[in-house]
This record gives C-alpha cells, structure tokens and sequence, in this order.
C-alpha cells in the first residue's frame, strides 16, 4: 500500500479520533481540501482547551451518529460554543450481541468478528436515514466545517468517512488507510471488556480491514456501487454530488 499524507489529527485534550478529513489526493489529481469536514470520537468530555480548539477550527454543525440513549448518557460538552447539533441517530444493535455472548461465554474471536461483519453489512441496508441526514446536512455549505461522530469514531463514522472519501475519487487504499488510523488514535477502548482474551477483545474494539469490506460488498451487490448508493438511499443526486465535490476538492 502506498501511504498518502495523513490528514491532520487534531490533538484534545478529552476527546480521541478527532482528525480532518483533508488532505487525500484524489485520482484524478486532486485534493480533499483541510478544514471543512472533520470526523470524531464522541464529544462528551470535552475540556475548555478544547472547545478553544473547536472554535478556532470555526466549526458550525455536528452531527451526532449515536444512538438515541447513547447520546442521552454522554452529551456533548460544547457549552460556548456557536454550533449546531443535528441527530443523526444510528443505534449500536450489535452491542446487545456482544454483551450477550459475553455474558453467556459464547464470546470467541470467531464470533465477535461475525457480529461486527453482520453489523457493517447493516449500514448500508438498515442504517441508511441516519446516514442520509449526515449527507444531506453535508452537502449544505453553510453547515460546515462540519464534524461528525459516533462514541467511538470507528464504526459509524467509519463508513461514513469511507464512503464520502470514497465519492471524492480517493483510492480505496488511501480509504482504508483512514479507516484503519482509528487503531492508532481512539483511546477510549482502554479498560473495556477487561474479562475477555486480548484476541476476543481486538475483535470488537479494533477498526479491521474485513468489517469496512463487507460494508462496501453490500453497496456493490444491492445498489450497484458508492454512486448509486448515494442516489437511491441518501438522496443525492449527480448534481448535489457534484456540488460536494466541487466544495471539498481543491487543484
């Protein structure tokens, strides 16, 4: 694989896999342009630094992928800040898969990474009014910079991330590349499922390259491919992605 500039990672101070999606190189020469669409970890325990940091960025909308109860546990710590936040709402069903398969013992490798492959799979047939929100409120140029998340920025955010990369005209490599940097920046894996094997846990807590796969396998088998998808199940148009591209791309 042929590494591309990493984009930037925004260092904060309570929060992890906070990053600009800027910075990928198209194949046709291009640029995905810095400073406009950001992707997160949640945003629940925000310090001042970093709201200090969010207002420097200028971002004006966040979209929140979480589930309804997730977001209700952990909101955002943004208070000062002049954005605004929009539902997005995704729920996490494989959790209640896991925490069975844990309770009950059941829980292997093998089958955590069955329950994640199937709930990628789901994204883009069961999840897609969530997703369609977050596109919709993206294609708008008066929501950005525009950062969207999840709780973990690795699932949810994770196809989003590659799917808009994806539209852009950045090469798949460079796509997983991003998908797979969560390994490397999320933090807030640390002390989770503490009963399990480290291979058991890395199953469910790690960004891997199968997961994303199988999601793109479904855009490809029941829609036809990331354009169409984005036509039929998010409502965008040749026209309302032409506008993204021409807003997010640069040279």
């Amino acid at each position: 694989m042929q590494s591309q500039a990493i984009p930037h990672v925004v260092p904060l101070q309570g929060g992890s896999n906070f990053r600009d999606l800027g910075g990928y190189r198209t194949g046709d020469g291009r640029v995905v342009r810095h400073g406009a669409v950001f992707r997160s970890a949640h945003l629940g325990n925000l310090t001042d630094d970093d709201r200090t940091a969010l207002g420097r960025l200028g971002v004006r909308t966040i979209v929140d992928l979480r589930g309804v109860n997730e977001a209700a546990e952990t909101p955002h710590a943004i208070a000062g800040l002049s954005c605004r936040v929009v539902g997005a709402h995704i729920e996490p069903g494989v959790g209640e898969r896991i925490r069975g398969a844990v309770a009950d013992g059941s829980a292997t490798p093998h089958v955590m990474m069955g329950f994640l492959t199937d709930h990628y799979r789901d994204y883009p047939r069961r999840c897609t009014p969530g997703f369609r929100t977050l596109f919709t409120t993206l294609s708008d140029g008066t929501h950005r910079p525009l950062v969207f998340h999840c709780t973990a920025g690795k699932d949810r955010t994770g196809f989003a991330s590659a799917l808009l990369l994806t539209l852009l005209g950045v090469p798949w490599d460079a796509v997983m590349e991003d998908y797979l940097r969560t390994n490397e920046l999320w933090t807030g894996h640390i002390g989770r499922y503490p009963e399990l094997d480290i291979d058991t846990r890395a199953a469910i807590v790690e960004a891997r390259t199968p997961y994303l796969e199988a999601a793109f396998e479904v855009v490809r088998a029941d829609f036809g491919g990331p354009e169409q998808f984005a036509e039929r199940a998010l409502g965008l148009d040749v026209p309302a992605r032409e506008r993204i591209r021409a807003d997010l791309l640069q040279g």
